[in-house]
């Protein structure tokens, strides 16, 4: 009759043991595609930080927003960093997206 009791004390307990399956803490994320995705991503934004940046350059040289000062055909490169040649970033970024091939004039043609 004890061995009964026993069993049925140990059947109740058995639950609260520890699985030992799970004893050493395992990762089921995939670190090296999650890393991937955020270098990717942070090359991405680096990279259209870069494109608003030439955009302005670019557009301010076209519409000679720049012009030096002393010199009739020069650039005043301080003025380049600086300027900015559209009211928005986004405007760079849209345009420097959908036009990959530079424009062709008629006096190039």
């Amino acid at each position: 009759m004890s061995n009964d009791v026993e069993r049925e004390v140990l059947k109740m307990y058995e639950g609260s043991r520890p699985n030992e399956d799970d004893l050493f803490e395992t990762s089921h994320v995939n670190h090296v595609a999650w890393s991937l995705a955020a270098v990717f991503g942070l090359a991405v934004i680096w990279l259209c930080i870069a494109l608003v940046n030439a955009e302005n350059q670019r557009n301010a040289l076209v519409n000679n927003m720049c012009p030096d000062q002393v010199f009739n055909t020069g650039v005043d490169k301080k003025c380049l960093v600086t300027v900015s040649s559209r009211d928005h970033w986004w405007e760079h970024l849209w345009y420097g997206v959908t036009h990959v091939r530079p424009e062709v004039s008629d006096a190039r043609r």
